[in-house]
């Protein structure tokens, strides 16, 4: 008998009865619950859970077993295959270091996403797309032509969307600013990677000047992308030490080692479906 392995992943106002209603619905369709996570938010009072299930059922009698559960409780509901791949577009400037951690990750097969297209403003990382066999659209959008050629950038990029199915989106130092339109469009899909100093050190060069200011502490976020930059909900973070006998070239290399890693482990946990949006935080199971 075949068996079927799949992720429920749930949230909604918390009340009693949750985790007693979706069990009893997974039973009926079969399923055996073979990891399950849960939390409720004490701010906000939402409750969200993530389960892995076995069945010999298929992925409609899961969903149909679940339906009348999501409506009584108001359920944002996904149920998708464990394992499966999320198809993704990342887009790119120059700096190539974050692109080339996810790639490695994808092709080693511990990062579960498929990569049909790269976008970039510039033609820098074409080789790097090229070694691993991916589309490189080249999209140019600088500062002198920005207010002319951003709508039909981001036309163009929403096309990419449609024509790929893209479910999510990565700015893998991707260096220039989404319009709030482009934002909204990608709500919730759509992951951005910076380096920790925010809102210190903003402009070029940020480890430079963190350098020449002695900081002890350098790091990464990786956030989903809102109209507010580089204020969306945190996904991952990481932070390593740094001392006086560091270099600004030598934190600039650490920092790049961060950003990949960080990043990475965003992509990844967002493809797990680990991660629920509780207003403007997130929770993430492990």
């Amino acid at each position: 008998m075949t068996t079927n392995e799949f992720i429920v992943s749930l949230s909604c106002p918390d009340r009693p009865g949750i985790v007693h209603a979706v069990s009893g619905a997974l039973l009926s369709a079969g399923c055996n619950i073979t990891e399950s996570q849960q939390f409720e938010s004490p701010e906000t009072h939402n409750f969200f859970m993530r389960i892995a299930v076995a069945t010999a059922q298929d992925i409609d009698a899961v969903r149909n077993a679940l339906g009348p559960v999501r409506d009584e409780f108001g359920m944002e509901l996904g149920i998708t295959a464990a394992g499966s791949r999320v198809t993704t577009l990342i887009m790119v400037s120059k700096e190539g270091h974050a692109l080339n951690d996810l790639l490695f990750a994808q092709r080693a097969g511990t990062l579960p996403v498929e990569i049909p297209v790269i976008v970039s403003n510039h033609l820098d990382l074409k080789p790097m797309a090229d070694f691993h066999g991916i589309e490189f659209i080249h999209i140019p959008v600088t500062a002198a032509t920005k207010a002319q050629a951003e709508a039909q950038a981001e036309a163009q990029l929403l096309a990419l969307v449609d024509e790929h199915n893209i479910e999510l989106v990565v700015l893998a130092r991707y260096m220039q600013i989404l319009s709030d339109d482009l934002c909204r469009a990608l709500s919730g899909r759509a992951i951005n990677i910076h380096h920790s100093f925010l809102p210190s050190f903003k402009g070029a060069k940020p480890y430079h000047q963190a350098h020449a200011r002695g900081v002890k502490l350098i790091g990464a976020t990786a956030h989903y992308v809102t109209a507010d930059l580089d204020e969306g909900p945190i996904i991952e973070q990481e932070v390593i030490r740094v001392d006086h006998a560091r270099t600004a070239g030598q934190f600039v290399a650490m920092g790049r080692d961060v950003e990949g890693r960080t990043l990475t482990r965003a992509v990844a946990w967002h493809a797990e479906r680990r991660v629920m949006l509780d207003g403007y935080r997130t929770v993430v199971f492990s």
